[in-house]
């Protein structure tokens, strides 16, 4: 229970969520915290950078035949030296490999290979005038 008092505190404090049973590497970057959940099946390798508002979280649970959810991994695998930028949710036991990016406000649900890069399509700009286009 102590290491779920100290992370409910500092999850008051910085607006970061990281539960107590995720695996973290070496040289772990969260910028910009706000917003951030890490599951507890979560196995981050080394020198991982994520931004504000990233979720790395489960897509659902699994239950047994009577009715009671499996303890098994649910949450994603970041490799070495991924960086995921600004309110991008990466959900269920994905892996996402090594040297990869995943770029702001994407929805990753299936495996990544190593040196990936995942970015939203390009916006589009059209102009409105008198009322039109709307």
């Amino acid at each position: 229970i102590l290491p779920r008092l100290i992370t409910e505190m500092a999850h008051s404090a910085t607006g970061i969520d990281i539960h107590p049973g995720a695996e973290i590497g070496d040289y772990f970057s969260i910028d910009h915290g706000t917003g951030v959940v890490i599951g507890e099946t979560c196995i981050i390798g080394s020198h991982v950078r994520i931004y504000q508002g990233v979720t790395l979280g489960a897509k659902s649970f699994k239950f047994d035949a009577a009715g009671n959810i499996l303890r098994e991994p649910r949450h994603p695998i970041l490799e070495d030296r991924v960086v995921v930028y600004s309110n991008s949710s990466i959900l269920g036991r994905v892996r996402i490999g090594h040297d990869s990016v995943i770029g702001g406000n994407v929805w990753q649900t299936t495996d990544l290979p190593p040196y990936s890069r995942v970015v939203q399509g390009r916006a589009t700009v059209s102009g409105f005038e008198n009322g039109g286009g709307i």
